[in-house]
């Protein structure tokens, strides 16, 4: 049924919930994980002065690869301690385009995301992760309802 299944994560609150359902999910039907994480590359002086000014869930655009690596063998040790198979991405560019990318890639039977950004107004700026990948996905999508 869901044999490989798509997360995407930050490492953010709302990330870290749609990972734990999803490997739950993963658990129950036999299914393996493929963990998806974005990256821009950026100098260490950019890091250091937009890192403080740039929101947290935008981090991505500013964390240089290290992090975003340290970010999916967090997460990955996590699915695995759950028993379930893992394999780790870390892709330069947008988020939404990697976990396509990925789903397509791997021939994935579901994209699990956490619901951020998909309220009020905010769903009308910029699209968010959640809403470019519900709407041009290979394979159905599952979002996570998160407070």
């Amino acid at each position: 049924m869901f044999g490989s299944i798509v997360v995407g994560t930050d490492g953010s609150d709302t990330a870290t919930q749609a990972v734990r359902q999803a490997t739950e999910l993963a658990r129950s039907v036999g299914g393996r994980i493929e963990l998806v994480s974005a990256y821009e590359p950026v100098s260490d002086a950019r890091l250091r002065e937009e890192s403080v000014v740039v929101p947290k869930d935008l981090h991505w655009m500013i964390n240089p690869r290290e992090d975003v690596l340290a970010t999916l063998e967090e997460a990955a040790d996590e699915i695995r301690a759950a028993g379930v198979d893992v394999e780790v991405f870390a892709r330069q560019g947008d988020p939404a385009d990697a976990i396509l990318d990925v789903a397509e890639e791997r021939g994935s039977d579901l994209i699990v995301l956490g619901n951020k950004g998909m309220t009020g107004a905010k769903r009308f700026l910029l699209g968010s992760v959640p809403n470019k990948v519900s709407h041009h996905a290979p394979c159905s999508v599952l979002i996570i309802r998160t407070v």
